[in-house]
């Protein structure tokens, strides 16, 4: 005895917004040359980036802004507080020097910190989104099947 049941997919409204990240064109000329693109000489570019499988904290919209705005302040912060602490040395351009160092250290330290936290928050959104999807869906399946047309099992027959 089969039966069909039937799921209905989520509404438009309902389904995840996916942002894929841009690939360039191929070169119309380097196809007709028979000769390998600058990405393919390297070896590495944003065409092997962007074939990467899974989620990425440069395609998500509010993760790349956030960590571009934590670089900047970390880096400045870096620099400010680094500066003012090496005023005391009495040459300007220490302190200068100094400030200019630890300015990078910052930026690439709050960078790593910031891509870090941005991994994780990316990771468990998707997996929100997924368990959203999955409730949607248990409705759909649980939904009665229609009686069968033809004569119940434990009704007598009639001949």
């Amino acid at each position: 005895m089969a039966t069909d049941t039937a799921i209905e997919a989520p509404s438009a409204a309902e389904q995840p917004t996916v942002v894929q990240p841009a690939v360039k064109a191929p070169d119309a000329k380097a196809d007709k040359k028979g000769k390998k693109g600058k990405d393919e000489k390297q070896g590495k570019g944003k065409a092997a980036v962007a074939d990467a499988d899974g989620p990425s904290v440069a395609a998500h919209p509010r993760a790349a802004r956030a960590v571009a705005r934590a670089k900047s302040w970390g880096g400045l912060a870096g620099f400010v507080l680094a500066g003012y602490m090496s005023l005391p040395t009495n040459t300007v351009a220490d302190a200068m020097l100094r400030a200019l160092i630890a300015g990078i250290a910052c930026y690439v330290a709050v960078w790593a910190a910031a891509v870090f936290l941005w991994r994780r928050l990316v990771m468990l959104e998707l997996k929100g989104r997924e368990q959203q999807l999955m409730e949607a869906m248990k409705p759909a399946a649980r939904r009665e099947l229609p009686a069968p047309s033809g004569p119940e099992r434990g009704a007598p027959r009639s001949a």
